[in-house]
């Protein structure tokens, strides 16, 4: 695809050659991600940041990459603190805020609500979330950090064997990473959820017919007993109808130290798109995993700033002019602490 000035509404845009490209302008982040260089590429740039529900490392991930890049952000947070509350559209949103902007991240609880928004924007739009549908930037920083851990380990993209716990209904990221695990060859998925809770079918025969072998289980144990990735994620509690519902199958698929010890493989790296349930009714990945070397959660969060610094790079057409415009920090920091992936 051609990247300046493209919005990034849906991983379908993207081919295995545009990964590799987006990858290999994320490694060339790290010093900037690192603050081992400084650089003012995007000075006088400025980044909307539209989040209409809740977030973390979306929303603040997106904001760092764009000021490591030497933009600005501005933030709308939430539908009562918008004009959308008073009814406007987001035709007329869109209209305002994109002449005020240079790009815009922007999520929202519906379905295809970001892709109406772009279609009204004058500038890029880059999806954070729609509902359940897609969350694309989250995708590809997941498939970065898959290709980080495997290729440490002496493995391959191709031949990937991955599990995928949890609320494969509702969670837009395993929609999204199963679009591009369909870019590769010979991948192994195991989807493990309550039957309830199962992979809508649209992804599991976007996978089957890129020729994956595709499994669909509601058995823990086994599912993880022979894979390179475990991928879990939480209940998607603001897709039900009630907090009652979510309870139902909240805390299904735990994992721990010792579950991993007996059914997982030495070398199996555990993921999850955060935010993790730590409430003691879910657990979802427990605390005592913190220590294990195959955790890859945070590794993930920091590989997120050079997934997101390389997108806006590439949509704002400055990948080229990113060191012209650096130079050394001035301030102390500890580089042993900002080591990424």
């Amino acid at each position: 695809m051609q990247f300046p000035g493209a919005h990034i509404l849906s991983v379908e845009q993207f081919d295995r050659a545009d990964i590799e490209r987006i990858f290999a302008v994320a490694d060339s982040m790290e010093p900037y991600a690192l603050r081992r260089r400084v650089t003012r590429v995007l000075e006088g740039a400025i980044l909307g940041n539209m989040f209409f529900e809740p977030s973390t490392r979306t929303r603040v991930s997106f904001g760092c990459a764009f000021n490591l890049l030497g933009g600005e952000v501005r933030e709308t947070t939430g539908f009562k603190s918008s004009a959308i509350a008073k009814g406007e559209s987001l035709y007329d949103t869109a209209r305002v805020l994109s002449g005020y902007s240079d790009v815009i991240c922007m999520r929202h609880p519906e379905e295809g609500s970001v892709a109406e928004f772009a279609s009204a924007s004058r500038v890029p739009v880059v999806n954070g979330g729609d509902g359940a549908n897609e969350h694309p930037s989250q995708a590809l920083l997941d498939l970065y950090t898959i290709q980080k851990e495997v290729r440490a380990k002496g493995g391959s993209m191709d031949s990937l064997r991955i599990a995928m716990i949890g609320d494969l209904k509702y969670g837009r990221t395993v929609h999204s990473l199963s679009k591009l695990l369909a870019l590769y060859d010979r991948v192994e998925v195991a989807l493990v959820s309550p039957q309830e809770l199962a992979m809508p079918e649209k992804y599991v025969e976007t996978l089957r017919a890129a020729g994956h072998k595709v499994t669909v289980s509601s058995e823990l144990s086994q599912s993880i007993s022979s894979v390179d990735i475990v991928y879990s994620t939480r209940i998607q509690e603001e897709r039900f109808a009630s907090k009652a519902e979510a309870d139902l199958y909240r805390g299904r698929f735990r994992l721990n130290q010792a579950i991993y010890t007996q059914f997982c493989q030495p070398n199996t790296v555990i993921m999850h798109p955060l935010p993790r349930d730590s409430r003691a009714d879910a657990n979802e990945l427990d605390t005592d995993l913190n220590q294990n070397p195959n955790l890859a959660i945070f590794r993930q969060t920091d590989n997120g700033i050079l997934v997101r610094m390389a997108l806006f790079a590439m949509i704002l057409d400055v990948v080229d002019q990113v060191d012209k415009h650096a130079r050394d920090v001035n301030w102390y920091h500890n580089r042993d602490l900002n080591e990424l992936g």
